[in-house]
């Protein structure tokens, strides 16, 4: 990954409580962030307590660098919002400088966490589809903003080996949003269920109380029961 291609784009715990239904229980797990980024969830999970690994690529670089291109990208990210308002739902969010302040809050609260998560081990330099994680080393695996979305630039072996990885760190996945950046269905979810079922694998559709990209409220649920872990590990 080369820095020029990262657009930084952070949500928040209370934002991932959302996309993700998150109960208590959920929270109390160990849980392991994909594709996280920016995003402000560790820190505020860390701030109360709750245990959560964040992996990216993007960790590869320095809070100065990241801070950098986030300022570079901000512009650009915000016009293209203000040029398609018809594509999000203006429900937590009034419009895109609303949206834009938020998301630099975020953005500010993972900066002044970073080095030291980094320090930490809660921010790691991990890039899909090989991690350098242990098996069933967390509970719960929540992938934002990565898998389908980004269904143009990430073919559907890269989906389906992806998710057998992260299967083999966690017991379940959810993943959110399901849209592609054109804000419509990917063509790989059906795919991948049929996949994932084939194998016997438990998946199911849920929807979120959360929606920003205008029909992006749903999540894809994945688990593997016991009786295959042995062929998943």
């Amino acid at each position: 990954m080369k820095l020029n291609e990262v657009v930084p784009w952070g949500r928040t715990l209370e934002e991932y409580k959302l996309m993700f239904n998150l109960s208590l229980s959920d929270l109390k797990t160990k849980i392991l962030g994909c594709g996280d980024g920016p995003a402000s969830f560790n820190a505020e999970m860390t701030q109360l307590g709750y245990s959560v690994v964040s992996i990216d690529p993007v960790y590869q670089f320095s809070a100065e660098q990241i801070k950098q291109r986030v300022e570079e990208t901000y512009e650009p990210i915000i016009s293209q919002v203000k040029q398609n308002p018809n594509r999000y739902v203006w429900k937590n969010f009034s419009d895109a400088d609303e949206l834009g302040q938020v998301r630099l809050a975020t953005m500010e609260k993972f900066l002044l966490d970073y080095e030291v998560g980094k320090a930490a081990g809660r921010y790691l330099y991990e890039s899909l589809p090989n991690l350098e994680l242990a098996d069933n080393q967390f509970e719960l695996c929540l992938c934002s903003h990565l898998l389908f979305l980004y269904s143009q630039q990430l073919s559907l072996d890269f989906h389906v080996t992806s998710i057998f990885e992260l299967l083999r760190i966690s017991p379940e996945i959810r993943i959110f949003p399901l849209l592609n950046l054109d804000c419509q269905i990917s063509p790989y979810v059906e795919l991948v269920i049929q996949e994932l079922s084939s194998k016997g694998i438990n998946v199911k559709l849920e929807t979120v109380a959360y929606e920003f990209q205008k029909g992006g409220n749903q999540m894809l649920k994945i688990s593997r029961s016991r009786i295959i872990d042995n062929i998943l590990l």
